[in-house]
């Protein structure tokens, strides 16, 4: 697009936000980035990248910063609850030509993300007003100040006020899952990625480097635990592996729980207002793809933008890329998630015959380029 440059508000500095401000400015334009919380407010989790991740890391020449971060993570284990195994799923040759799997902090990613965007985060300004107007977008902040863009790019996750306020869309809808999370130090010896599957619930540890795992546990239902570690010792109370060792080491260790959230809109711009991650596509983290869609969707923004004459063509062209990747992971998503209410006794013993292969079928898709 020729004239001047755009004015550019990345509302959001999460992972989706971030990896979009670092995009922009490879393409020589200089976004303002705001967050509503401070930066003190960051949550201590791990986070597995998929191969995919790697590659879109790649085209925001960001693997560099990465590379020394966290683990490789070379293959995922599946268990019964008993700790006996059902399949594995081999990372080398399903990402093969891709990327590596990494499994690292969350705050790790988010250090390189900032400052590959330059830095610069606007905290406590919160957006209170969105105008939609022609050729550009009014802004109204929380502390009463306006501002007007030639693009507003929502980055606020799956409660995104953006989505409100530019009538995208409603709440998000519960995925019916409640998840814990936690950063263990010094508990059993691990590996590999692990998960154990069990009906209704289950339950993953994932070596993050350091002698550090990432602790992720799930459940049906949307009902918060009023004490998430005395609901994790109740519910994985008969599971075997690595899990009894895990809850024994995590009796100092900080445990967050959260309902899980999806969004499924039927546009993701209007006018010149865009939303990018969770805010557009949140699934349940089930396939561990939330922060490896929102690099991507930073890549492909930035190529749609590069190669329209107009901000309008280029959103409808980012949309027109973006969405069957997003619809894809959306209804793997669900494909997996349904096993889980299907009885161990009928499950297990199709998932140690074929589990591998229908594990990885599920991203097979997301091997093919953005």
């Amino acid at each position: 697009m020729g004239g001047s440059p755009l004015r550019v508000l990345i509302v959001g500095a999460g992972v989706a936000g971030l990896a979009v401000a670092r995009a922009l400015r490879m393409a020589g334009i200089r976004p303002d980035v705001t967050e509503k919380r401070p930066p003190t407010d960051l949550v201590d989790t791990g986070l597995y990248l998929p191969g995919n991740a790697a590659r879109a890391l790649r085209r925001l020449d960001l693997d560099g910063p990465v590379r020394p971060l966290g683990q490789l993570i070379h293959r995922q284990r599946f268990l019964d609850v008993t700790g006996d195994q059902l399949c594995e799923v081999d990372l080398g040759s399903l990402w093969n030509g891709v990327g590596e799997c990494r499994a690292l902090p969350r705050l790790e990613l988010h250090r390189v993300l900032l400052t590959g965007a330059g830095g610069a985060v606007r905290h406590g300004a919160e957006v209170t007003g969105v105008d939609v107007l022609p050729d550009r977008v009014g802004v109204t902040f929380g502390d009463g100040t306006t501002g007007e863009y030639d693009l507003l790019i929502g980055a606020d996750g799956p409660r995104s006020s953006v989505r409100t306020l530019a009538a995208l869309g409603g709440p998000a809808r519960p995925a019916g899952q409640v998840v814990y999370r936690a950063v263990l130090r010094g508990g059993p010896r691990v590996t590999e990625w692990t998960a154990l599957l069990g009906q209704r619930s289950g339950f993953l540890v994932v070596p993050i480097g350091a002698g550090r795992l990432h602790v992720y546990a799930d459940e049906a239902g949307t009902d918060l635990p009023a004490d998430p570690r005395a609901r994790l010792r109740e519910l994985f109370a008969g599971y075997g592996g690595p899990v009894p060792q895990v809850l024994d080491a995590l009796t100092d260790v900080e445990i967050h729980a959260e309902r899980t959230d999806e969004v499924e809109l039927g546009r993701w711009s209007r006018g010149r207002v865009l939303l990018v991650g969770d805010a557009a596509h949140a699934t349940a983290p089930t396939l561990a793809q939330g922060a490896a869609m929102a690099l991507e969707d930073a890549v492909v923004l930035a190529d749609s933008l590069a190669g329209s004459d107009t901000v309008e063509a280029a959103l409808i062209a980012y949309e027109g890329r973006r969405r069957p990747r997003t619809r894809w992971v959306r209804d793997r998503t669900r494909d997996r998630n349904r096993t889980r209410d299907v009885p161990p006794a009928l499950r297990d013993p199709l998932l140690r015959g074929r589990g591998g292969r229908i594990f990885g079928e599920h991203y097979r898709l997301l091997v093919d380029p953005l």
